[in-house]
């Protein structure tokens, strides 16, 4: 079965440029107000999922990437330079989409595809069969493929780069306002009743390895529920979750921008708490290869790594935001209104009921150390796994993050291009819940939680 029916695709060097949409008409519309935009599948009024296709004018020119050093192409190209990458409508997809309109990717010798997918099942899929090859990907994703869990088909895949931390968010129905803020200790109550009188809560993640899953999971175990057996786990593409939520069939849910601040713009939820509330600078998306592939084609897997490493560069100069959100916000990418990108892009939360914080944590793509590769958010992954019975007995925490996690690809790259990275962190962790993530002891620390769903 073909599973990249369902996608739109951009084409070749492309760049939309300032002259797309000006900054004065982006300003106005966001002064304007947002509660005019209407609601669908996809945030713009029509599916993200439709098979239509757009092609982007080929007038790029690569952008300098500000103050970080980079330097000259190597003499030797890709092995391979027509790539197709998978997206998801989600805004950390950005630092594909942004290495392929401002001319990144052909600035080393790559001839870019982008191709919006309708799910993360999708995406996994089109990786394996090679009708994509490189792609924005949930963390847990190449690891589960890895290891051939939760319904992945077992095929080793490799994260060389981090696209970005921070960003995503739980979002609750509104109805659950003035009842349930940031701490999950005051849903365990309704989720009781809900059980108690057979129609438990329902709660939507994206895809059962994911990082929506993950936090959700985590999220409601440390208000004493458990994910497994006190509520019901839906999975539903990002895109889609407002929709679901509108039409009353799900109390929560997990995703990442912008459908967390799309759901207040509705009306119809409200965030309980953020991610890098849960986990300052967790790693989020990554930017994903079949093992098979990056074993065939380094110099391709550097020359990606470093056209993503000035768009993230790119992207991180704030300035740059408003014209990040007008690219990325046509329907080919994310098909949401630029302004309703923008706001949590800056810091700028409105929780929507009530809190309104400016977040220094916001979403990142190149500050802090981001992209590198660190073996112990695989360990992380995988400590997670063993807690809620989706591996039996202690997985080979060593093993799987050094065959997944490929930081020798990462720093080969930097290396080439004169970046200085901060190099491998096995500093330990400490989630919200108070409780200290050490790498080094990834099996104690998998095996310590009182709510769990452990095998073997």
């Amino acid at each position: 079965m073909n599973t990249n029916k369902k996608q739109t695709e951009t084409r070749g060097d492309s760049s939309l440029g300032n002259d797309h949409v000006s900054r004065r008409r982006f300003l106005g519309a966001a002064v304007a107000g947002l509660g005019s935009v209407s609601l669908l599948p996809g945030c713009g009024g029509s599916s993200s999922t439709g098979a239509t296709a757009a092609a982007v004018p080929s007038n790029a020119v690569a952008s300098k990437p500000g103050a970080v050093p980079v330097g000259t192409v190597a003499s030797e190209g890709p092995e391979v330079t027509d790539l197709k990458f998978g997206i998801i409508a989600l805004t950390d997809c950005s630092p594909i989409v942004i290495a392929h309109e401002k001319g990144f990717f052909k600035k080393y010798g790559i001839n870019s595809t982008v191709a919006k997918q309708a799910s993360w099942a999708a995406i996994r899929d089109a990786l394996s069969n090679g009708d994509i090859q490189g792609t924005h990907m949930l963390i847990g994703m190449p690891i589960a493929s890895t290891m051939g869990l939760l319904g992945s088909p077992k095929k080793p895949m490799v994260i060389p780069w981090l696209l970005n931390r921070n960003g995503q968010a739980i979002t609750l129905k509104a109805e659950l306002k003035g009842k349930v803020a940031a701490d999950p200790k005051a849903l365990k109550p309704l989720v009781d009743q809900a059980k108690a009188a057979g129609t438990p809560m329902t709660f939507a993640m994206t895809f059962p390895p994911g990082t929506h899953a993950m936090w959700m999971r985590y999220y409601l175990a440390a208000g004493g529920i458990n994910p497994d057996t006190d509520v019901a786990l839906a999975t539903i593409p990002p895109p889609q979750m407002v929709a679901n939520m509108k039409v009353g069939k799900m109390d929560g849910f997990c995703v990442g921008e912008p459908w967390n601040a799309r759901s207040i713009v509705d009306g119809i939820g409200f965030t309980s708490v953020t991610t890098q509330e849960m986990w300052k600078d967790h790693p989020e998306k990554v930017c994903a290869f079949t093992a098979e592939f990056a074993e065939k084609n380094p110099k391709t897997i550097k020359a990606v790594l470093k056209a993503l490493h000035e768009a993230s560069v790119w992207l991180d100069e704030m300035d740059n935001r408003p014209e990040q959100c007008q690219i990325v916000s046509q329907a080919t990418y994310i098909n949401c209104p630029p302004e309703i990108i923008l706001g949590r892009l800056q810091g700028k939360y409105d929780y929507g009921d009530g809190r309104v914080v400016d977040d220094p944590n916001y979403m990142i793509f190149s500050q802090r150390n981001c992209n590198y590769p660190q073996a112990k958010y695989a360990k992380w992954w995988l400590t997670q796994f063993r807690r809620w019975g989706m591996v039996e007995g202690a997985p080979d925490y060593e093993g799987v993050a050094k065959q997944v996690m490929r930081a020798d690809l990462y720093e080969e790259a930097m290396k080439e291009i004169g970046y200085a990275h901060g190099g491998p962190n096995d500093e330990p962790e400490t989630l919200f819940d108070g409780i200290t993530f050490d790498p080094t002891a990834s099996e104690k620390y998998a095996t310590s939680f009182a709510v769990h769903s452990m095998k073997g």
